[in-house]
């Protein structure tokens, strides 16, 4: 039972078993929960980013030694988790939320210094954490642009 479970959350309730793109998968789902459930809600994003994360690295460590492998694919939690973290700060406006997004898949995948040191962490820690280091870098160039912009 407890199998299930972890591999339910690890997988977002699936969406890991994508055939093509699984992270993207996972990340779409974040997003869509974000701008339509949650509506932008700082609190609830915080509150449901701590809970993915916690959760997560939990799950994501059990998938991970039951697996046999290093960061399996199906494993989406942690673009869950980071997504949320990189909409923190974003203004509830679609525009907004669409280039989060992309910044974040940017980040996720091309993992720049030090978010490439992060995934080098044992278990569920470096399978998670990668993902909330390219939400803070998707939370941080989004605020850069809205400082610029006015």
């Amino acid at each position: 039972m407890m199998r299930k479970i972890h591999y339910a959350i690890a997988t977002t309730f699936g969406a890991g078993y994508s055939p093509t793109a699984p992270g993207t998968a996972g990340t779409i789902l974040a997003w869509l929960a974000a701008y339509f459930l949650f509506q932008g809600s700082l609190n609830i994003l915080i509150v449901a980013t701590i809970v993915a994360t916690v959760i997560g690295t939990i799950s994501a460590n059990f998938v991970e030694k039951d697996a046999g492998m290093h960061d399996p694919s199906i494993v989406v939690i942690d673009e869950v988790a980071g997504m949320w973290m990189g909409l923190w700060l974003v203004p509830m406006e679609f525009i907004w939320y669409l280039v989060a997004f992309g910044l974040f898949r940017l980040f996720d995948v091309t993992k720049l210094f030090p978010i490439n040191k992060l995934q080098d962490l044992p278990g569920g820690w470096g399978i998670m954490l990668d993902d909330i280091g390219a939400g803070i870098y998707t939370m941080i160039v989004i605020q850069i642009a809205l400082y610029i912009i006015g």
